[in-house]
Protein backbone atom coordinates (compact mmCIF):
# COMPACT_ATOMS: atom_id res chain seq x y z
CA UNK A 1 0.00 0.00 0.00
CA UNK A 2 0.98 3.31 -1.21
CA UNK A 3 1.29 6.15 1.12
CA UNK A 4 -1.31 8.21 -0.66
CA UNK A 5 -3.55 4.83 -0.72
CA UNK A 6 -3.00 5.23 2.80
CA UNK A 7 -4.70 8.78 2.97
CA UNK A 8 -7.18 8.28 0.95
CA UNK A 9 -8.56 4.95 2.50
CA UNK A 10 -8.35 7.05 6.02
CA UNK A 11 -10.46 9.82 4.39
CA UNK A 12 -12.68 7.47 3.23
CA UNK A 13 -13.05 5.75 7.02
CA UNK A 14 -13.14 9.10 8.80
CA UNK A 15 -15.94 10.66 6.48
CA UNK A 16 -17.89 7.57 6.54
CA UNK A 17 -17.40 6.47 9.96
CA UNK A 18 -19.82 9.15 10.60
CA UNK A 19 -21.60 10.49 7.57
CA UNK A 20 -24.58 7.89 7.20
CA UNK A 21 -23.42 6.40 4.31
CA UNK A 22 -21.74 2.90 5.81
CA UNK A 23 -18.13 3.26 6.31
CA UNK A 24 -17.71 -0.84 5.58
CA UNK A 25 -19.49 -0.16 2.81
CA UNK A 26 -17.48 2.19 1.26
CA UNK A 27 -13.77 0.30 2.30
CA UNK A 28 -14.92 -2.70 0.60
CA UNK A 29 -15.84 -0.54 -2.66
CA UNK A 30 -12.74 1.72 -2.87
CA UNK A 31 -10.73 -1.22 -1.88
CA UNK A 32 -11.61 -3.49 -4.44
CA UNK A 33 -11.22 -0.45 -6.71
CA UNK A 34 -7.73 -0.70 -5.92
CA UNK A 35 -6.76 -3.91 -6.33
CA UNK A 36 -6.47 -5.22 -2.67
CA UNK A 37 -8.58 -8.59 -2.82
CA UNK A 38 -8.05 -8.56 0.93
CA UNK A 39 -7.85 -5.19 3.04
CA UNK A 40 -4.35 -5.45 5.27
CA UNK A 41 -5.77 -5.99 8.73
CA UNK A 42 -3.05 -3.89 10.47
CA UNK A 43 -4.21 -0.89 8.17
CA UNK A 44 -7.94 -1.12 8.92
CA UNK A 45 -7.38 -1.54 12.35
CA UNK A 46 -5.50 1.80 12.58
CA UNK A 47 -8.14 3.48 10.37
CA UNK A 48 -10.89 2.31 12.88
CA UNK A 49 -8.76 3.25 15.85
CA UNK A 50 -8.56 7.13 13.96
CA UNK A 51 -12.41 7.60 14.04
CA UNK A 52 -12.29 5.86 17.60
CA UNK A 53 -9.78 8.80 18.89
CA UNK A 54 -12.35 11.11 16.95
CA UNK A 55 -15.29 10.42 18.56
CA UNK A 56 -13.24 10.04 22.66
CA UNK A 57 -11.81 13.36 21.72
CA UNK A 58 -15.00 14.45 20.17
CA UNK A 59 -17.00 14.14 23.69
CA UNK A 60 -13.98 14.07 26.06
CA UNK A 61 -16.24 15.92 28.30
CA UNK A 62 -19.17 13.95 28.33
CA UNK A 63 -17.40 10.63 29.12
CA UNK A 64 -15.66 11.44 32.01
CA UNK A 65 -18.80 13.48 33.95
CA UNK A 66 -20.93 9.93 32.56
CA UNK A 67 -17.73 7.80 34.64
CA UNK A 68 -17.72 10.76 37.48
CA UNK A 69 -21.38 9.96 38.25
CA UNK A 70 -20.96 6.40 37.54
CA UNK A 71 -18.13 5.79 40.31
CA UNK A 72 -20.28 8.39 42.45
CA UNK A 73 -23.18 6.31 41.72
CA UNK A 74 -21.12 2.85 42.54
CA UNK A 75 -19.80 4.28 45.98
CA UNK A 76 -22.98 5.53 47.24
CA UNK A 77 -24.34 2.21 47.04
CA UNK A 78 -21.44 0.42 47.81
CA UNK A 79 -21.58 2.58 51.46
CA UNK A 80 -25.19 1.49 51.47
CA UNK A 81 -26.42 5.09 50.97
CA UNK A 82 -29.02 6.52 48.38
CA UNK A 83 -26.47 9.53 47.16
CA UNK A 84 -27.27 12.59 46.24
CA UNK A 85 -27.19 13.71 42.70
CA UNK A 86 -27.66 16.77 40.33
CA UNK A 87 -30.18 16.48 37.41
CA UNK A 88 -27.63 15.88 35.11
CA UNK A 89 -25.69 13.25 37.26
CA UNK A 90 -28.77 11.17 37.09
CA UNK A 91 -29.04 11.47 33.21
CA UNK A 92 -25.43 10.37 33.08
CA UNK A 93 -25.78 7.49 35.20
CA UNK A 94 -28.60 6.63 33.36
CA UNK A 95 -26.57 6.57 29.76
CA UNK A 96 -23.80 4.66 31.72
CA UNK A 97 -25.84 1.59 32.12
CA UNK A 98 -28.10 2.13 29.25
CA UNK A 99 -24.62 1.93 27.28
CA UNK A 100 -24.40 -1.46 29.30
CA UNK A 101 -27.43 -2.52 28.20
CA UNK A 102 -27.22 -1.63 24.61
CA UNK A 103 -23.44 -3.52 24.09
CA UNK A 104 -25.24 -7.16 25.25
CA UNK A 105 -27.31 -6.99 21.98
CA UNK A 106 -24.44 -5.37 19.73
CA UNK A 107 -22.13 -8.22 21.20
CA UNK A 108 -24.04 -11.17 20.60
CA UNK A 109 -25.10 -10.25 17.05
CA UNK A 110 -21.56 -8.45 16.31
CA UNK A 111 -19.60 -12.14 17.00
CA UNK A 112 -22.91 -13.70 15.41
CA UNK A 113 -22.08 -11.86 11.89
CA UNK A 114 -18.10 -11.93 12.08
CA UNK A 115 -18.51 -15.88 11.78
CA UNK A 116 -19.69 -14.90 8.16
CA UNK A 117 -17.61 -11.83 7.68
CA UNK A 118 -15.62 -13.51 4.53
CA UNK A 119 -18.86 -13.44 2.89
CA UNK A 120 -20.19 -10.09 4.13
CA UNK A 121 -17.33 -8.56 2.70
CA UNK A 122 -16.56 -9.79 -0.01
CA UNK A 123 -20.08 -9.32 -2.03
CA UNK A 124 -20.96 -6.06 -3.52
CA UNK A 125 -24.18 -7.22 -4.52
CA UNK A 126 -24.82 -7.21 -0.64
CA UNK A 127 -23.40 -3.92 0.01
CA UNK A 128 -25.53 -2.16 -2.81
CA UNK A 129 -28.43 -3.84 -1.04
CA UNK A 130 -27.56 -2.77 2.34
CA UNK A 131 -27.23 1.11 0.95
CA UNK A 132 -30.76 1.14 -0.94
CA UNK A 133 -31.77 -0.02 3.27
CA UNK A 134 -29.77 2.58 4.70
CA UNK A 135 -31.04 5.12 2.12
CA UNK A 136 -34.50 4.08 3.05
CA UNK A 137 -33.41 3.75 6.91
CA UNK A 138 -32.39 7.87 6.83
CA UNK A 139 -35.73 8.90 5.68
CA UNK A 140 -38.18 6.96 8.73
CA UNK A 141 -37.78 10.07 11.36
CA UNK A 142 -39.29 12.61 8.87
CA UNK A 143 -42.24 11.07 10.13
CA UNK A 144 -41.28 10.02 13.58
CA UNK A 145 -43.74 10.50 16.47
CA UNK A 146 -43.03 13.39 18.91
CA UNK A 147 -39.33 13.50 20.78
CA UNK A 148 -39.32 13.63 24.29
CA UNK A 149 -38.11 16.09 26.35
CA UNK A 150 -34.12 17.02 25.92
CA UNK A 151 -33.38 15.40 29.07
CA UNK A 152 -35.34 12.90 29.05
CA UNK A 153 -33.65 9.30 30.02
CA UNK A 154 -33.70 6.14 27.97
CA UNK A 155 -35.14 2.70 28.70
CA UNK A 156 -33.80 -0.19 28.92
CA UNK A 157 -36.41 -1.17 25.80
CA UNK A 158 -34.73 1.57 23.85
CA UNK A 159 -31.12 0.93 24.44
CA UNK A 160 -31.74 -2.86 23.93
CA UNK A 161 -33.20 -1.56 20.22
CA UNK A 162 -31.03 0.71 19.59
CA UNK A 163 -28.00 -2.20 20.91
CA UNK A 164 -29.35 -4.48 18.38
CA UNK A 165 -29.47 -2.09 15.61
CA UNK A 166 -25.67 -1.51 15.92
CA UNK A 167 -24.88 -5.28 15.73
CA UNK A 168 -26.78 -4.98 12.42
CA UNK A 169 -24.93 -2.55 11.13
CA UNK A 170 -21.50 -5.04 10.89
CA UNK A 171 -23.44 -5.64 7.21
CA UNK A 172 -20.86 -3.92 5.08
CA UNK A 173 -23.65 -1.06 3.47
CA UNK A 174 -26.12 -0.89 6.45
CA UNK A 175 -25.01 2.63 8.35
CA UNK A 176 -23.99 2.22 12.08
CA UNK A 177 -24.06 5.85 12.63
CA UNK A 178 -27.50 6.67 10.37
CA UNK A 179 -28.88 3.36 11.77
CA UNK A 180 -29.12 3.61 15.26
CA UNK A 181 -29.57 7.58 15.29
CA UNK A 182 -32.71 6.98 13.59
CA UNK A 183 -33.86 4.39 15.47
CA UNK A 184 -33.21 6.32 18.52
CA UNK A 185 -35.32 9.05 17.32
CA UNK A 186 -37.88 6.47 15.99
CA UNK A 187 -38.29 5.24 19.69
CA UNK A 188 -38.99 8.64 20.58
CA UNK A 189 -35.13 10.01 21.88
CA UNK A 190 -34.63 13.55 21.81
CA UNK A 191 -31.81 14.23 18.96
CA UNK A 192 -29.14 15.27 21.22
CA UNK A 193 -29.69 12.29 23.68
CA UNK A 194 -30.04 9.99 20.43
CA UNK A 195 -26.12 11.63 19.32
CA UNK A 196 -24.83 11.24 22.31
CA UNK A 197 -25.88 7.51 22.70
CA UNK A 198 -24.99 6.31 19.40
CA UNK A 199 -21.56 7.58 19.63
CA UNK A 200 -20.64 6.70 22.99
CA UNK A 201 -22.41 3.37 22.33
CA UNK A 202 -19.93 2.73 19.76
CA UNK A 203 -16.62 3.01 21.84
CA UNK A 204 -17.43 -0.73 23.09
CA UNK A 205 -18.45 -1.63 19.76
CA UNK A 206 -15.86 -0.85 17.86
CA UNK A 207 -13.02 -1.78 20.98
CA UNK A 208 -14.60 -5.47 21.35
CA UNK A 209 -14.76 -5.33 17.04
CA UNK A 210 -11.03 -4.56 17.12
CA UNK A 211 -10.22 -6.92 19.58
CA UNK A 212 -12.34 -9.77 18.10
CA UNK A 213 -10.41 -8.88 14.97
CA UNK A 214 -6.91 -9.04 16.39
CA UNK A 215 -7.76 -12.39 18.53
CA UNK A 216 -9.08 -14.10 15.15
CA UNK A 217 -7.08 -13.10 12.55
CA UNK A 218 -3.80 -12.23 14.00
CA UNK A 219 -1.83 -14.90 12.18
CA UNK A 220 -2.91 -12.74 8.66
CA UNK A 221 -2.24 -9.23 10.71
CA UNK A 222 -0.46 -8.23 7.80
CA UNK A 223 2.99 -5.92 6.84
CA UNK A 224 1.91 -2.72 6.05
CA UNK A 225 4.97 -0.44 6.22
CA UNK A 226 4.47 1.87 10.17
CA UNK A 227 4.68 5.53 8.21
CA UNK A 228 2.05 3.91 6.04
CA UNK A 229 -0.15 2.68 9.63
CA UNK A 230 0.47 6.74 10.86
CA UNK A 231 -0.75 8.50 7.55
CA UNK A 232 -4.28 6.33 8.05
CA UNK A 233 -4.16 6.74 11.40
CA UNK A 234 -3.71 10.54 11.36
CA UNK A 235 -6.13 10.98 8.19
CA UNK A 236 -8.83 9.08 9.26
CA UNK A 237 -8.91 10.97 13.15
CA UNK A 238 -8.97 14.39 11.61
CA UNK A 239 -11.22 13.78 9.00
CA UNK A 240 -12.88 11.72 11.21
CA UNK A 241 -13.57 14.65 13.45
CA UNK A 242 -14.57 17.12 11.00
CA UNK A 243 -17.20 14.61 9.51
CA UNK A 244 -18.33 13.73 13.55
CA UNK A 245 -19.02 17.32 14.66
CA UNK A 246 -21.00 18.52 10.66
CA UNK A 247 -22.96 15.24 11.30
CA UNK A 248 -23.77 16.70 14.87
CA UNK A 249 -25.10 19.66 13.33
CA UNK A 250 -27.48 18.29 11.03
CA UNK A 251 -28.74 15.88 13.19
CA UNK A 252 -29.89 18.57 15.41
CA UNK A 253 -31.70 20.59 12.78
CA UNK A 254 -33.31 17.13 11.61
CA UNK A 255 -31.56 16.58 8.30
CA UNK A 256 -30.43 13.49 8.17
CA UNK A 257 -32.30 12.16 5.20
CA UNK A 258 -29.94 14.70 2.96
CA UNK A 259 -27.63 11.63 3.15
CA UNK A 260 -30.34 9.21 1.53
CA UNK A 261 -30.59 10.31 -2.06
CA UNK A 262 -26.35 9.51 -2.01
CA UNK A 263 -26.93 6.31 -0.63
CA UNK A 264 -29.72 4.99 -3.29
CA UNK A 265 -27.72 6.47 -6.26
CA UNK A 266 -24.36 4.08 -4.76
CA UNK A 267 -26.66 1.66 -3.77
CA UNK A 268 -27.74 1.20 -7.39
CA UNK A 269 -24.63 2.05 -9.07
CA UNK A 270 -22.58 -0.75 -7.18
CA UNK A 271 -25.97 -3.10 -8.34
CA UNK A 272 -25.55 -2.10 -11.40
CA UNK A 273 -22.06 -2.97 -11.92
Amino acid sequence: MEPMQAVILGAVQGLTEFFPVSSSGHLVIFQQMMGFKEPDLLFDISVHVGTLAAIVVYFFSDIVNILKSLFLSLSSRAKGRAGHFTDMEIIDINMAWMIVAGSIPTALIGFGLQMISDILFSSLLLVGIALLITGGILLLPRWMKPEKPADAKLSIKQALLIGTVQGLAVIPGISRSGSTISVALLAGVSRDTAIRFSFLLSIPAILGALMLQLFMDSPEIGGAPGSVILIGLATSLIVGYGALSLLVKMVQKGHLYYFTPYCIFLGAVVLMA
